[in-house]
């Protein structure tokens, strides 16, 4: 299948956005995105077969780094789908391949950039880690084996982007399928039937990336339409590569202000003690479940609102973010009624501590209604990556966070860990308010 037959081609006076349009793409989105932390869990379990703690902890210290590391490579999935979608409203199916192949570059130079880089992110993960001797060299093998999928694991967000900015989900599902299916039947295969424990999780992740990277660039270089190859000029275009770096930045500085807000509510519950530590851990999941649709329709609003931004399409713009934000509040508000009725038998089978347990239930509703919080911000996150309005996501998340921090701080002395998931609920509904208020009239510069 061609770039151009991919995208059915579209009348200037627009598309129409339908529930079914919006769903086409969330669905296979959080299916896809459902199965990383059952590949986590596998791993978890493969490496917990062997008996020693070390391994598990080693393994776990090693997925930390790996995780802020390529948060700063975010924008080639990001970046890529948001000027893809756009290209798909100019119906400029050479620059749809042009942005494609730009992305690819950047993610091969930045992943092989990363290998000669590995042994100094290793050691000052582990300086700054501090965990205890065992533990820091299970997590030298598994870092030092893992990094060597860096080039394919960047070469997979890249098509990731091309494929969600056209709005082929089922497509950008299969592939990430593969990638953890693979994963997890190898990691298996060779962390426990062949006995490598974490090595062979790590050899895992890197035959996986690397498999599946060079069959979907295969894939795709045959359904290109040749017709409307660019140019290796158009794909070297300067402007065109340091908009994409600019949009890197932003999303970086956004990821990373995002991770500094759950590290800072885990750092300050932790002042409370264990038990309440280990209260939060378990009624964070609530969001973290809420999170994998609200991820979905996420995606949605990237592809359509870009869509829009690139054909100059005000109607299917505004109906995206109606459609998207409708079904997001929907599904959040179920899911809070949920959790308000079902919370507490969860919390009794995440752990049998009976203290644990006493302290989670006080605070149940506050974690219920993190899903509610959360729908304007994971939504406008999208909206926004869709327009490439990036410097706006990245100021707003500043200043959600410098709020959090105020609150974070300054409440929990007085009403305890009350506070601090007031704090949370307010960072995640500023971050979406904030975006939202700023929206017509950057809407309006687009539009006029």
């Amino acid at each position: 299948m061609s770039v151009s037959q991919s995208v059915p081609s579209e009348k200037a006076a627009g598309f129409e956005v339908t529930n079914r349009m919006v769903f086409a793409i969330a669905v296979p989105m959080t299916l896809a995105y459902l199965t990383t932390p059952l590949l986590g869990i596998v791993d978890t379990a493969v490496v917990g077969q062997f008996g020693d703690a070390a391994l598990i902890g080693g393994l776990a210290i090693g997925a930390i780094l790996f995780d802020v590391v390529f948060i700063m490579f975010n924008f080639l999935r990001m970046g890529t789908t948001g000027f893809v979608a756009q290209a798909v409203g100019r119906e400029d199916t050479t620059e749809q391949q042009a942005i494609f192949w730009r992305a690819i570059l950047i993610a091969l130079g930045g992943g092989l950039l990363l290998l000669p880089l590995a042994p100094l992110i290793r050691e000052v993960g582990l300086w700054l880690m501090a965990p205890g001797d065992a533990v820091a060299e299970a997590t030298r093998t598994y870092v030092t084996i893992r990094f060597l999928a860096a080039p394919f694991t960047l070469v997979n967000y890249a098509i990731l982007g091309l494929l969600l900015g056209q709005a082929r989900a089922v497509a950008a599902l299969i592939v990430q399928s593969l990638i953890n299916g693979i994963n997890i039947v190898l990691s298996i295969a060779l962390g426990l039937w062949l006995e490598w424990n974490v090595a062979g999780v790590a050899w895992a992740t890197v035959i996986g990336e690397s498999v599946v990277a060079v069959g979907a660039l295969v894939w795709l270089w045959h359904g290109f339409d040749r017709r409307h190859a660019p140019s290796r000029a158009r794909i070297f275009d300067r402007p065109s590569f340091l908009a994409l770096i600019a949009l890197n930045r932003d999303i970086m500085i956004r990821s990373l202000a995002l991770v500094a807000a759950f590290a800072l509510f885990t750092r300050i519950g932790a002042q409370f003690g264990a038990v309440t530590l280990a209260a939060n851990a378990i009624l964070m999941n609530f969001f973290f479940i809420a999170g994998y649709y609200l991820d979905g329709f996420a995606v949605a609003a990237e592809q359509l609102v870009g869509r829009a931004i690139g054909g100059r399409h005000p109607k299917p713009f505004w109906r995206a973010i109606r459609l998207t934000a409708l079904w997001g509040f929907v599904l959040a508000g179920f899911t809070t009624l949920v959790v308000l009725v079902v919370g507490n038998w969860f919390i009794d089978l995440m752990t049998t501590a009976e203290d644990v347990r006493a302290e989670a239930r006080p605070f149940l509703a506050w974690a219920a209604f993190t899903a509610i919080a959360g729908v304007l911000a994971f939504q406008m996150d999208g909206v926004y990556i869709g327009a490439t309005w990036s410097v706006d996501m990245r100021n707003m998340m500043l200043l959600s966070l410098a709020v959090f921090i105020a609150c974070g701080y300054g409440l929990t002395p007085v009403f305890g860990n009350h506070g601090l998931w007031f704090a949370l609920n307010l960072f995640l509904g500023l971050r979406g308010l904030t975006l939202l208020a700023l929206l017509p009239s950057r809407a309006e510069r687009v539009f006029g």
